[in-house]
């Protein structure tokens, strides 16, 4: 909506820079990035216009650099040659954004508050299948890929069901669970929390407790920080969409849901003064 406001001269009642007709040239440039996809923004004008249907929902990072010729606001900056902003647009999955409050989080952490938070309201019947895969596991005995397999497909599974339009739950990560993209079937996302003891002894080596632990910190350093490191840390600005409509209409808990996976992420964020 905005670069297509942008390109063929929306009001933008509020872009003060529109608005007095100081912006004299706007157009779509190549984003500087050529090892990351360009947003097809092409595409999804003419799904929605065209074709009359909503795009599909983003799976993948994506950029577009939109560039904007205009004149100062001053009259002294007029003097000097016509300024030029280009803007570059990162679009990534917001379920990639679960990922964040995970690596403050070791294996245990995470389990801990993934196994309690799957018992409790309406989660408990969701998290049925893969509760009892992973409470009837023995965490010491020897992995076995196809256990793991089995046991990370279920976990899966809870999440999507969490998150389905009749559930509307937020608090879901690891988020590459819920799109993986082109890790879809990796060992880093061949894992699971699991029932871990409380007094927290080292788990035997090649375990599934070992085994999970190790390819949960794969996840982190693999995925995780990458994801953030490469891209995220260098926005300027974070615009976040909230489908806060959803969650109302699935009722007070996917309400409260919301709230928590919010705060979690906001916890991350550590705005500086300037």
């Amino acid at each position: 909506s905005l670069v297509h406001n942008l390109l063929n001269g929306g009001r933008l009642p509020l872009f003060e820079a529109i608005r007095s007709g100081r912006v004299s040239n706007v157009r779509l440039e190549p984003q500087p990035d050529d090892a990351i996809p360009r947003f097809q923004y092409e595409d999804h004008i003419q799904a929605l216009v065209r074709d009359r249907i909503w795009p599909d929902s983003t799976r993948a990072i994506s950029e577009l650099r939109i560039t904007l010729d205009y004149q100062s606001a001053s009259g002294w900056g007029r003097w000097f040659s016509p300024g030029r902003l280009s803007i570059d647009i990162v679009d990534y999955p917001g379920e990639w954004l679960l990922d964040l409050p995970l690596l403050a989080q070791d294996y245990k952490t995470f389990s801990d508050n993934t196994v309690s938070l799957a018992q409790t309201g309406v989660r408990a019947e969701l998290a049925r299948d893969w509760l009892e895969i992973a409470s009837s596991l023995d965490i010491d005995a020897p992995a076995d890929e196809m256990t793991a397999k089995r046991l990370a497909e279920s976990f899966a599974a809870y999440l999507k069901a969490c998150k389905s339009d009749e559930r509307s739950l937020s608090t879901l990560p690891p988020g590459r669970f819920l799109m993986p993209g082109d890790l879809e079937g990796s060992p880093a996302l061949t894992f699971a929390p699991l029932v871990l003891p409380p007094d927290g002894a080292p788990a035997p080596k090649n375990s599934f407790a070992a085994v999970h632990a190790r390819r949960y910190e794969a996840y982190k350093s693999v995925v995780v920080k990458p994801f953030f490191r490469d891209h995220f840390a260098r926005l300027d600005r974070q615009i976040i969409l909230i489908d806060a409509l959803q969650a109302i209409n699935a009722g007070p808990e996917a309400v409260q849901d919301l709230e928590t996976a919010l705060a979690d992420i906001l916890s991350c964020f550590r705005p500086g003064r300037a």
